[in-house]
């Protein structure tokens, strides 16, 4: 296993390979799709055979980046290549892809959560999002930061800072922006096509979530079952965001948002705003992310479900008013 802060060995992975794959965590985001976009276009400045696949497609509002369009979205992977790199995964079972055991493995993280499972990996828990990385990337690889490139990358920082508003966000992370722009990125082009691309069946699925919302003091929740999901045709990057809708009330510190999964299982997006840490919830589940976003999927039904989740909540923000105290 490598350090966790290897770019030296990334570096030197990428000088002797010729074939690479590109991949991140399923249910791709911002930050993944970006990521990956970004990550094949260095390797391909430096002369480097590369592709790039996901086991989910790529969410619409993604889609307008460049080179989008070769992602391909595939289940299991058969090709021969001399290096996989991995973005945002704790282990090769967060991307969902079959095929990747035994094969040499780049792991790129940002994660708190991140673990060193590949043969080289990077982690820098510091890094606003792994874009930031791959940006550092690019810089030591001496590689032309163009316009598609630099457009990819501010649309992975936007995302995953949650429009500059997670704790982390720093005057390094606006730096980052603002050279991005200078490179080409089209901020106001790229917030349009963020937040403002959403598909009718993501409004109503919201409808039907916030029709469940609760609130008990420091704590919000809400749900959709899986008969909303069929009733408004929504697709799951549709859930996507919903639990901002939550954790935006006034007074709330945590916020939960349940998916019901066709498989008797439940997926769980948890916020929080202050210093309760939602990371170690998740962790508790098995999931993991940032002290501030975080996710994990359990087993239902959705109202047992519900409760276990919330315990585990009630207890967290009881704990923390009394270290506050």
């Amino acid at each position: 296993m490598g350090e966790r802060h290897n770019i030296h060995g990334v570096l030197n992975a990428i000088e002797h390979g010729r074939r690479f794959l590109v991949s991140a965590h399923a249910r791709p985001d911002g930050d993944a799709v970006g990521s990956m976009l970004a990550c094949a276009m260095i390797l391909e400045q430096l002369g480097k055979q590369v592709d790039m696949i996901s086991c989910d497609r790529v969410p619409l509002i993604y889609r307008s980046l460049p080179c989008a369009s070769a992602i391909r979205q595939v289940s299991r992977v058969d090709v021969d290549y001399d290096v996989v790199i991995l973005l945002e995964c704790d282990g090769l079972e967060r991307s969902r892809l079959r095929g990747l055991d035994g094969r040499f493995l780049i792991n790129i993280d940002h994660h708190v959560s991140g673990r060193t499972f590949a043969n080289i990996n990077w982690i820098d828990t510091e890094a606003c999002a792994v874009a930031e990385m791959i940006y550092k990337l690019a810089m030591l690889a001496g590689v032309r930061i163009t316009p598609e490139m630099a457009t990819c990358l501010y649309t992975a920082v936007l995302t995953d800072t949650g429009s500059f508003c997670y704790d982390g966000t720093d005057a390094h992370t606006f730096e980052l922006a603002a050279e991005l722009v200078r490179h080409g990125a089209r901020s106001a082009l790229i917030a349009k096509d963020v937040y403002f691309s959403h598909p009718t069946s993501k409004m109503l699925l919201l409808g039907a979530a916030l029709s469940n919302l609760r609130r008990e003091g420091r704590l919000a929740w809400m749900w959709v079952t899986h008969e909303d999901m069929v009733r408004t045709n929504a697709a799951e990057e549709d859930c996507e965001g919903l639990v901002n809708y939550a954790i935006a009330i006034a007074g709330v510190d945590v916020a939960i948002f349940l998916r019901e999964l066709s498989n008797h299982r439940v997926r769980l997006s948890i916020r929080s705003k202050g210093d309760v840490n939602v990371a170690r919830i998740a962790e508790r589940f098995g999931g993991g992310g940032h002290q501030h976003a975080s996710g994990c999927t359990i087993d239902g039904p959705l109202p047992d479900a519900a409760e276990m989740i919330l315990d585990v909540a009630r207890h967290t923000l009881s704990r923390t008013v009394h270290e506050v105290a």
